[in-house]
Parts: structure tokens; sequence; C-alpha cells
């Protein structure tokens, strides 16, 4: 079954998580797309992975890059999953209309932003309506995630 997961930010910015989540999704052997809601954080968030770390990188890519099948990290705003991956990322408000192929899909969105939390509401209760096995995750103050339902 589908573990849908949903990430409030509020201490550290999408740049901070994401990347440590992607690391953690590749440690396990999976594959990931991540989905945004605009090319512009598609090129963003390309950029970021190549450089976020100074002695690393993720490996990844783009529709522009050519060769997506073989991407272990393919960047996105379609609905897509030419590489197989096991784990989607949703941000900034995308969504993905079919849950189930993937082992895990996981929601990040800015507790800050009014908006960005009234569209997760939304998406916890669809995937708690499509039977999935949800989890909601909240930042502490000092950055570690608490397990909040």
């Amino acid at each position: 079954m589908t573990e849908v997961l949903f990430y409030h930010l509020e201490h550290q910015p999408l740049e901070r998580v994401l990347p440590t989540l992607v690391e953690k999704t590749l440690e396990r052997g999976w594959r990931a797309v991540v989905q945004a809601g605009s090319e512009e954080r598609v090129e963003a968030l390309d950029t970021l992975l190549w450089t976020y770390r100074e002695d690393g990188f993720l490996p990844h890519g783009t529709r522009r890059d050519g060769n997506v099948a073989l991407q272990p990290v393919y960047l996105t705003t379609d609905e897509d999953n030419p590489n197989g991956a096991q784990v989607r990322f949703l941000v900034d408000g995308a969504e993905a209309p079919d849950l189930s192929p993937y082992t895990r899909v996981v929601y990040l969105f800015d507790g800050r932003d009014a908006a960005a939390v009234a569209q997760a509401r939304q998406q916890w209760k669809g995937a708690k309506e499509g039977g999935f096995a949800a989890t909601y995750w909240q930042q502490s103050p000092e950055g570690r995630w608490e397990k909040k339902a």
C-alpha cells in the first residue's frame, strides 16, 4: 500500500528539506520524481540539487537533459513517471491524480502560506478517502520532524 506523507514546512524552506529527503530516498535504492508547480521551480530545483552541498550533488535530470528513464531523480511539472520512480515528491501545490503506483508519495507545503495549508488539507482528505495510509509531519523549532497524525 502507498504511504502518503505530508511535510509541513515551518522552520526550514523547501530548499533545505527536499535534498535531505531525496538523499534518503536514494539511500533506500528507490528512484524519485519531483513534481513542481512551475517550470521556473523545476529550473531552481535543478540548480539546487547540483549545488546544495560543497562535497557532493544529487544525480538527477529533467526532460531537456534526455535519457529520462535513466535518471535516479527526475524533475518535472507533469504527472509522468518515466524513470519508474517508487517515490513521488509534490511541491508548490502539484497534484498527482493517482497515488497508487508509488511506494511513497510526499507532499511538501509551506506552513506560512494559508493557500498552501488549505490545499494540503484537501490533499490529506483525498488521501484518507482514497484509503491510503497518510501521516502528517511537522518541524520542531530545532528542525526535527515530529509525527503529528
